[in-house]
């Protein structure tokens, strides 16, 4: 959080081992230190006395700069007691360092009553950029975070219309049995079995002159895995399933924020995979609104399904740029694990950079292959396309080769296979829902669109 600046706040000494003489010190400060072994050491936080023995302010461990996570002083935010700080001269400059600390202070109090905030005093108007990240940042978060009970698919288009209106974005919705009427037969099919409708929310926001850039993101605000039904073991995190669509209303909200000189198009399945007896089932021939016929092997494979018609739709309008997140493959989790989404482009120029950049605003992404010889593991003897392969391997390369098929008329696509979810907290991240990819594609979209 940021503060108002209305009180006196207290001090964060930020330290490297090569600061320890620091004039940010005083010398019974520097003896302080000396006594209780404090050498910069990384994530180290260490309460600092006054005279009369209260505390003055904190000292962190910045550790040798080589090898430093860029979100480290989110580690400080998470840690510290609720109060208004202040980050020492050394930091409080970095646009970094500054976005670091706000991801630290986030916490999802929704359910449960709130501690006093830890906030972060003196944000100077040169670091509005860490503000509006941060801001993307929490919304992710918060959408993830709460359950499927409180985030059903009317909800949800309730939560996004809202969105919209305090963005000014146009925004639409086709709903229930109209998908069939508007062609986007698999978004209904997986979502029909729901006690809530599924629908396809579709947004658009600044000059129609302007490129056009179309997000597109998983809305599934719950996965039973339909008639394939998970485990319990598998299905107890599956609230998060929206979370490509979370992300990308993260990302668009840092894209307007910042005024982005572009033209903006968001589209939204939103769909709960449910059971009854109207199911999509294993077997079944789905129709799609590109015209291809697809092979249903397994029904909790649900988010490439609604993608496909979205990504579809999306090309329709010829984009510049087509991006779409979705957290939609165990695979990528035993490829890379949680922390580390695979980034899926056939532009590799465009795939250096936001590995680079995702590197630098601690929002790490890996370019992974389109495949081609494992194309043909798509093939379906009936129908003109199945949607998962036979066997298991290189699960998360096949599912970005079954949408790359319903990808035309656009210069660049972007597929990120997220988790949208912390199994434990880490520094800028705090454990549960998260934010994966949003500033590596904003920061690359800045540097095209500013």
């Amino acid at each position: 959080m940021i503060s108002d600046n209305s009180q006196t706040p207290i001090q964060l000494i930020c330290l490297s081992p090569d600061d320890l003489n620091s004039s940010l010190l005083t010398a019974s400060q520097k003896n302080w230190l000396k006594q209780n072994s404090f050498k910069g050491q990384s994530a180290r936080l260490l309460a600092l006395p006054d005279e009369n023995g209260s505390i003055a302010g904190y000292v962190f461990g910045l550790g040798e700069k080589k090898g430093r996570d860029p979100l480290l002083l989110g580690e400080a935010a998470a840690r510290l007691p609720g109060g208004k700080y202040q980050l020492s001269a050394n930091v409080k400059k970095g646009e970094i360092d500054n976005l670091a600390f706000l991801l630290g202070t986030y916490r999802f109090e929704r359910y449960k009553s709130s501690g006093d905030p830890v906030e972060l005093f003196g944000l100077d108007d040169g670091s509005q950029q860490a503000k509006i990240l941060s801001e993307a940042a929490f919304i992710a978060r918060d959408l993830i975070n709460i359950p499927a009970n409180d985030l059903d698919p009317q909800i949800f288009e309730k939560y996004i219309r809202s969105f919209a209106s305090q963005r000014k974005m146009t925004c639409k919705s086709i709903i229930g049995d109209d998908l069939l009427k508007q062609n986007f037969p698999m978004i209904h099919a997986v979502g029909r079995a729901a006690e809530q409708a599924p629908r396809l929310l579709d947004l658009s926001w600044g000059p129609k002159q302007a490129p056009k850039i179309t997000l597109v993101g998983k809305g599934v605000t719950f996965d039973s895995g339909g008639l394939s039904i998970k485990p319990t073991a598998g299905m107890v995190l599956m609230k998060k399933d929206m979370g490509g669509a979370a992300n990308i209303l993260g990302l668009a909200h840092a894209i307007i924020a910042s005024k982005l000189k572009l033209r903006l198009r968001i589209l939204l399945p939103i769909v709960e995979n449910s059971i009854s007896a109207n199911s999509f089932r294993p077997g079944d021939i789905l129709p799609s609104r590109s015209g291809l016929n697809v092979e249903i092997g397994n029904t909790d494979a649900e988010g490439r399904l609604i993608l496909a018609d979205a990504l579809s739709f999306a090309s329709e309008d010829k984009p510049q740029m087509l991006i779409d997140m979705a957290t939609l493959t165990g695979a990528a989790r035993v490829a890379l694990g949680p922390d580390l989404p695979p980034l899926y482009t056939d532009n590799q120029k465009l795939a250096r950079e936001l590995m680079e950049l995702g590197e630098k605003w601690g929002d790490p992404l890996w370019h992974m292959p389109l495949w081609d010889p494992y194309d043909g593991n798509l093939s379906s003897s009936i129908a003109d396309v199945s949607h998962i392969s036979p066997g298991g391997f290189a699960g998360s390369v096949i599912a970005a080769l079954f949408l790359r098929r319903f990808v035309t008329n656009v210069d660049d696509w972007v597929h990120l296979d997220i988790f949208g979810w912390a199994p434990k907290a880490r520094p800028g991240r705090s454990q549960g829902g998260t934010d994966q990819g949003i500033r590596a594609t904003f920061m690359m979209l800045k540097n095209k669109f500013t």
